[in-house]
Protein backbone atom coordinates (compact mmCIF):
# COMPACT_ATOMS: atom_id res chain seq x y z
CA UNK A 1 0.00 0.00 0.00
CA UNK A 2 1.38 3.31 -0.88
CA UNK A 3 1.17 6.20 1.25
CA UNK A 4 -0.50 9.29 0.34
CA UNK A 5 0.99 11.38 3.41
CA UNK A 6 3.62 14.21 1.68
CA UNK A 7 7.14 12.97 1.05
CA UNK A 8 9.55 15.31 3.00
CA UNK A 9 13.43 15.10 2.31
CA UNK A 10 15.67 16.16 5.57
CA UNK A 11 19.24 17.77 4.81
CA UNK A 12 21.04 18.31 7.62
CA UNK A 13 24.94 17.46 8.69
CA UNK A 14 23.72 17.22 12.36
CA UNK A 15 22.25 13.90 12.88
CA UNK A 16 20.52 14.78 16.10
CA UNK A 17 18.74 17.97 14.23
CA UNK A 18 17.66 15.10 11.50
CA UNK A 19 16.18 13.35 14.39
CA UNK A 20 14.54 15.99 15.65
CA UNK A 21 13.20 17.00 12.39
CA UNK A 22 12.01 13.61 11.60
CA UNK A 23 10.15 12.91 14.78
CA UNK A 24 8.14 15.65 14.49
CA UNK A 25 7.49 15.31 11.02
CA UNK A 26 6.28 11.82 11.16
CA UNK A 27 4.45 12.75 15.09
CA UNK A 28 2.59 14.72 12.43
CA UNK A 29 1.51 12.39 9.65
CA UNK A 30 4.20 12.97 7.22
CA UNK A 31 6.54 10.51 5.29
CA UNK A 32 9.95 11.31 5.73
CA UNK A 33 11.17 10.21 2.56
CA UNK A 34 15.19 10.34 3.07
CA UNK A 35 18.39 12.21 4.93
CA UNK A 36 21.06 13.78 3.36
CA UNK A 37 24.02 15.60 5.57
CA UNK A 38 24.78 17.76 2.85
CA UNK A 39 23.89 20.47 -0.44
CA UNK A 40 25.11 18.06 -2.59
CA UNK A 41 23.68 15.02 -0.96
CA UNK A 42 20.47 16.54 -0.73
CA UNK A 43 20.75 17.73 -4.64
CA UNK A 44 21.19 14.02 -5.24
CA UNK A 45 18.87 12.35 -3.27
CA UNK A 46 15.91 15.41 -4.55
CA UNK A 47 16.96 13.95 -8.37
CA UNK A 48 16.01 10.46 -7.10
CA UNK A 49 13.36 10.69 -4.34
CA UNK A 50 11.38 13.64 -5.80
CA UNK A 51 10.25 14.23 -2.54
CA UNK A 52 7.16 16.94 -1.52
CA UNK A 53 9.16 19.49 -0.13
CA UNK A 54 13.25 19.44 1.03
CA UNK A 55 14.46 20.98 4.79
CA UNK A 56 17.57 22.18 3.94
CA UNK A 57 19.94 23.49 6.81
CA UNK A 58 21.99 26.76 5.51
CA UNK A 59 25.29 25.73 7.25
CA UNK A 60 26.72 22.68 6.55
CA UNK A 61 30.24 21.15 5.08
CA UNK A 62 31.10 20.12 1.66
CA UNK A 63 28.32 21.83 -0.02
CA UNK A 64 26.01 24.62 1.77
CA UNK A 65 22.22 24.68 2.11
CA UNK A 66 22.45 27.71 -0.33
CA UNK A 67 24.45 25.83 -2.75
CA UNK A 68 22.32 22.58 -2.56
CA UNK A 69 19.36 24.79 -2.34
CA UNK A 70 20.54 26.57 -6.32
CA UNK A 71 20.80 22.47 -7.34
CA UNK A 72 17.57 21.08 -6.61
CA UNK A 73 16.36 24.44 -8.59
CA UNK A 74 18.46 23.24 -11.53
CA UNK A 75 17.05 20.19 -11.41
CA UNK A 76 13.11 21.31 -10.77
CA UNK A 77 12.26 24.95 -11.13
CA UNK A 78 9.24 24.19 -8.95
CA UNK A 79 11.03 22.52 -5.88
CA UNK A 80 9.52 23.53 -2.36
CA UNK A 81 12.41 23.72 -0.42
CA UNK A 82 12.02 25.21 3.38
CA UNK A 83 15.75 26.65 4.89
CA UNK A 84 16.65 25.41 8.18
CA UNK A 85 18.71 28.31 9.93
CA UNK A 86 20.67 28.78 13.53
CA UNK A 87 19.76 32.40 15.26
CA UNK A 88 21.86 34.76 13.94
CA UNK A 89 21.86 34.22 10.26
CA UNK A 90 19.41 36.94 9.38
CA UNK A 91 20.88 37.72 6.03
CA UNK A 92 21.63 33.88 5.02
CA UNK A 93 18.02 33.58 5.20
CA UNK A 94 16.95 36.20 3.30
CA UNK A 95 19.77 35.38 0.60
CA UNK A 96 17.93 31.74 0.52
CA UNK A 97 14.48 33.08 0.30
CA UNK A 98 15.42 35.45 -2.52
CA UNK A 99 17.30 32.53 -4.13
CA UNK A 100 13.96 30.50 -4.43
CA UNK A 101 13.40 29.28 -0.91
CA UNK A 102 9.84 29.24 -0.01
CA UNK A 103 9.91 29.40 3.59
CA UNK A 104 12.34 29.20 6.70
CA UNK A 105 12.67 27.69 10.08
CA UNK A 106 14.82 28.61 13.13
CA UNK A 107 16.66 26.62 15.44
CA UNK A 108 16.28 25.62 18.17
CA UNK A 109 12.54 23.67 16.86
CA UNK A 110 9.53 25.28 17.72
CA UNK A 111 7.37 21.55 16.99
CA UNK A 112 4.25 23.68 16.25
CA UNK A 113 6.71 26.03 13.77
CA UNK A 114 7.73 23.53 11.79
CA UNK A 115 4.48 21.93 10.90
CA UNK A 116 2.93 25.36 10.29
CA UNK A 117 5.59 26.20 7.98
CA UNK A 118 5.49 22.58 5.91
CA UNK A 119 1.60 22.59 5.59
CA UNK A 120 1.85 26.37 4.22
CA UNK A 121 4.89 25.65 1.76
CA UNK A 122 3.09 22.55 0.72
CA UNK A 123 -0.28 24.10 0.35
CA UNK A 124 1.94 26.71 -2.17
CA UNK A 125 1.63 25.55 -6.30
CA UNK A 126 4.14 27.16 -8.46
CA UNK A 127 1.56 26.67 -11.48
CA UNK A 128 -1.81 27.00 -10.00
CA UNK A 129 -3.40 30.90 -10.12
CA UNK A 130 -6.27 29.25 -7.32
CA UNK A 131 -3.84 27.97 -5.21
CA UNK A 132 -2.75 30.26 -2.08
CA UNK A 133 -0.02 33.24 -2.71
CA UNK A 134 3.46 32.15 -2.44
CA UNK A 135 4.13 31.84 1.09
CA UNK A 136 5.31 35.00 2.60
CA UNK A 137 7.54 34.09 5.95
CA UNK A 138 8.28 37.26 8.39
CA UNK A 139 11.82 38.00 8.08
CA UNK A 140 13.85 36.83 11.14
CA UNK A 141 13.10 38.52 14.25
CA UNK A 142 15.55 40.99 16.01
CA UNK A 143 17.13 38.36 18.17
CA UNK A 144 17.58 36.52 15.06
CA UNK A 145 20.14 39.42 13.80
Amino acid sequence: MTSTAPRILIVDDSAFMRFMLQKILTDAGFDVVGEGTDGSEGAELYQTLRPDVVTMDITMPILSGLEGLNRILRIDPEARVIMISAMGQKSTVLKALQSGALGFIVKPFDKVKVIDTVRDVLAFSHKSTESPERPDPAPPSREDA
